[in-house]
């Protein structure tokens, strides 16, 4: 197989770095600012709303991302003089690439976890809570949710830092 034009490769690598910083960003700015801030709201109904309107808007845009890093990441992996196969870990690239790829996996499993676990039993017990309804595991879920967003952000710090592994072997 002849190697891809560069433009195509060049192309492929901007689309993985701004999926990259997009679902990256968002992690930090969530983590960071947006949950601290939003969980200070003394109205438990205005924070299930907000819960939900974020989640309505962030969810595809990260599942978005994750599907173009993983077919933005198979071209750049198979382009790569280094690669030498599906599970072909003979060399130090192959070694970080297939841990940024264990790491990578593991967010994606907490991804799927908060999105369709998590998150809809913290909007329904934000929602439990403005009606005066007794949610006994609200704070629970609380704290939950910002360890695995928190979880994620240091996850991808390490997809990052295996990345920079990978790009000097």
């Amino acid at each position: 197989m002849s190697a891809p034009p560069d433009w195509a490769l060049s192309f492929i690598y901007w689309l993985h770095m701004l999926a990259t910083v997009v679902w990256i960003g968002s992690l930090a700015c969530l983590s960071l600012l947006v949950l601290p801030a939003a969980r200070k709201q003394p109205q438990d109904e205005h924070y299930a709303a907000f819960l939900s309107d974020l989640q309505r808007r962030l969810d595809p845009l990260g599942w978005v991302c994750l599907l173009v890093l993983i077919a933005t990441g198979m071209f750049q992996m198979s382009a790569n003089p280094s690669y030498s196969g599906f599970l072909a870990i003979d060399n130090r690239w192959a070694v970080a690439i297939f841990a940024k790829h264990v790491v990578f996996f593991g967010m994606t499993g907490v991804s799927a976890y908060m999105t369709w676990g998590l998150l809809p039993r913290l909007q329904r017990a934000a929602l439990r809570q403005s009606r005066g309804l007794d949610t006994p595991d609200a704070s629970r879920l609380r704290q939950q949710e910002s360890l695995l967003i928190r979880l994620n952000l240091v996850l991808a710090m390490l997809v990052l830092a295996l990345t920079a592994v990978a790009r000097v072997s």
